[in-house]
């Protein structure tokens, strides 16, 4: 072949070979490109970090518990009623005072019985001295024993007489049948009252007894003389001690429920007869348990599980959900006993918007609520 035909050829494959190359490389600089931009797409659209509350797992003591409610009761309560009719003179008491046992409440008019009294007393008198002559005039048989059997039977009847009367004008003094508050009363002097007509009412209050009821499941758990608190809504966040008085020996066979009596501490006087009161009964010794807010976890049909704010490879906090179990609540309170350990940094709320892999940013401004004893609040 001709050298000028060889270098036609030669360059020829030469412009083939560049162009072949130039090709190749375009087509690697446009995959290489598109795959950034990719990458730089996907990065601004990545899921924006999810605002939560979060809190480290740790150890609290729990005190077993037997809770139910109550309504409180005096130990003592009495409407305090007149027996017989009759028109007030005094009374003797204000609305709402501390009265001792046996102090007169109230006096009624009892002229007549009075005055009826002493002339039984007079008669009861006369027929003593009757007696002791004529028991003088036996002696010396100048009577009959008739006559001195019929004078002491008729002393008898006068002294039964005077006592029935005397008991009659004591009818008419009120007093207070045993220590305590006295209530309210709308009764004035001049005021007649018929028999049964309630003129005030009177508690003893210090101790105050709470009677509750518990599932027979739990009898093997109480006994007489156990701890409990008492807390009411007149009064948040205070607690009143009491003990276990007294178990009912009957379960009641509608409910399977049995009746308990405590008697409770009520020096301050601030607890009232009628007042209902949530009783937390001490059950066993303290135990410690792994502790979380019950808005932490979350119930599916397969199982309990929380999300757990975990550290990336750049030191960011991502989501992962695990399982765990729960042995026994209080409150806001959950124990578990498997599937977090101590210290690690679990979601609090905001769970329901997370999966797997997603970004957190913690807030902990608004807490949700982790009370062992909550209280209903009233809006």
């Amino acid at each position: 072949m001709p050298e000028p035909k060889k270098n036609l050829m030669r360059r020829r494959l030469i412009i083939v070979l560049v162009s072949a190359g130039l090709l190749l490389a375009a087509l690697v600089g446009f995959n290489l490109f598109k795959a950034h931009m990719m990458q730089k797409f996907m990065s601004q659209n990545a899921a924006p970090p999810q605002t939560v509350t979060a809190m480290k797992v740790g150890f609290t003591d729990w005190q077993p518990e037997i809770a139910s409610v109550g309504s409180l009761r005096a130990v003592h309560g009495v409407d305090v009623t007149t027996e017989l009719a009759g028109l007030v003179r005094n009374l003797k008491f204000q609305s709402g005072e501390e009265v001792k046992s046996g102090v007169v409440l109230v006096e009624l008019n009892a002229d007549s019985d009075i005055a009826q009294l002493h002339a039984l007393e007079a008669a009861a008198e006369l027929s003593q001295t009757a007696y002791t002559r004529d028991k003088v005039q036996f002696e010396a048989q100048a009577i009959s024993q008739a006559q001195l059997d019929s004078d002491a039977a008729d002393l008898k009847n006068r002294r039964a007489q005077v006592e029935a009367q005397a008991a009659l004008v004591a009818k008419k003094t009120l007093r207070a049948p045993f220590a305590g508050r006295l209530g309210i009363t709308t009764v004035n002097p001049g005021q007649y009252l018929n028999p049964g007509d309630k003129v005030v009412t009177l508690q003893s209050i210090d101790p105050i007894f709470v009677d509750f009821r518990l599932p027979q499941q739990q009898l093997s758990r109480i006994s007489v003389g156990q701890i409990l608190h008492v807390t009411t809504d007149a009064f948040p966040g205070q607690t009143f001690e009491g003990k276990i008085t007294a178990i009912d020996p009957r379960v009641d066979s509608a409910t399977r429920n049995v009746q308990v009596e405590a008697s409770v501490n009520n020096s301050a006087r601030k607890l009232l007869p009628g007042m209902f009161g949530r009783v937390a009964v001490q059950a066993g010794d303290v135990q410690r348990h792994l502790t979380l807010p019950q808005t932490a976890i979350t119930y599916n049909p397969y199982g309990a599980t929380v999300f757990l704010a975990q550290k990336a490879a750049d030191g960011s906090l991502v989501a992962q959900q695990t399982f765990v179990t729960v042995s026994v609540t209080r409150g806001d309170q959950a124990a578990v006993v498997s599937g977090v350990k101590e210290g690690d940094l679990v979601v609090t709320s905001g769970s329901l918007k997370l999966k797997n892999g997603t970004p957190l940013l913690v807030d902990n401004k608004v807490l949700p609520s982790n009370d062992p004893n909550p209280a209903p609040q009233e809006q």
